[in-house]
């Protein structure tokens, strides 16, 4: 087998979930205050990258960190871009940790209309593809988000994910298709149920060998995406965190059969920078297996 196929057959068939290690240059500064760093410790954007880069390789070298509980990692560019311990960060992964890696590649979300973000343009994507290739990526992420409960908005984003997905497909990496719905959507049901059909129609026309994954946020109907889940097209659907906190994202997780976490903060939740190893193994040992033990939930 080629590292592709053990990389796509531990996705499909093993227990565990996905760290999202991916927040760009927007959200970094956020992560790292969460991590016990603020903003006067870089000057510039590369010092900041260096800083979480930092945090990033902390978690990814842990001992917690391995592909016994997580089955896959998203990364930001900049961190594929770098080593962990003399390592291409994505052949770390695979190879030390026997953890797929995936790249975070949309560019950030456009301004509202019809109640959605879309993704910005992404006019590098054929070469972040080929770049992604030869840093030994998997596969690729990319998100968009649902405010409101608007079909036509909701069907446009579902529309702009499989466009790209398609494209990333052509290239022979596994999309991610991140359409968010934001918790705080005030009919965040209904946009739930618009986004199932709009993603089910979508599915049902991609080729019958093309394999895809879903980022979706937790639904307030509990198993409402098990017809994505059970798709033929589809490798996975893992959930988001969303903002809610560990403790609510894994409660809701572990009442949705067939979902597992792609959680962010959530992971990173209580790890800090002043922590001793000792310490910050623990924390980071007891996120794991709480945010495993949701996602294999029956």
């Amino acid at each position: 087998m080629s590292n592709f196929e053990r990389q796509k057959h531990k996705i499909e068939t093993e227990a565990g979930f996905i760290a999202a290690l991916d927040q760009s240059g927007g959200s970094t500064p956020k992560a790292l205050r969460l991590y016990g760093i603020e903003d006067d410790a870089w000057s510039n954007d590369e010092e900041m990258f260096d800083v979480v880069h930092e945090m990033r390789t902390r978690i990814i070298t842990s001992p917690a960190f391995s592909g016994e509980r997580l089955i896959g990692a998203i990364l930001f560019e900049n961190t594929m871009d770098r080593d962990i311990e003399g390592v291409p960060t994505g052949d770390y992964l695979w190879d030390v940790k026997k953890v797929v890696p995936f790249l975070k590649v949309d560019k950030g979300l456009a301004a509202e209309e019809d109640g959605v973000q879309l993704m910005k343009p992404i006019p590098d994507l054929e070469a972040v593809l080929e770049k992604a290739k030869t840093r030994s990526m998997f596969g690729t992420k990319m998100r968009s988000v649902i405010k409101q409960a608007d079909p036509r908005g909701i069907a446009s984003i579902v529309e702009q994910q499989f466009d790209i997905g398609k494209r990333i497909l052509a290239k022979g990496l596994v999309p991610i298709l991140e359409p968010e719905i934001d918790i705080h959507c005030p009919e965040k049901a209904k946009a739930e149920e618009l986004l199932k059909s709009e993603l089910l129609k979508g599915l049902d026309r991609l080729d019958a060998d093309a394999s895809v994954m879903l980022k979706l946020t937790l639904p307030e109907e509990d198993n409402l995406y098990l017809g994505c889940i059970g798709h033929p097209n589809v490798l996975k659907v893992v959930a988001l965190s969303g903002g809610y906190s560990r403790e609510e994202a894994n409660r809701r997780l572990a009442r949705n059969r067939g979902m597992v976490a792609s959680f962010s903060r959530a992971l990173a939740e209580g790890l800090s920078a002043q922590q001793t190893a000792e310490e910050f193994n623990a924390r980071l040992d007891a996120s794991i297996e709480s945010i495993y033990q949701a996602s294999k939930a029956p």
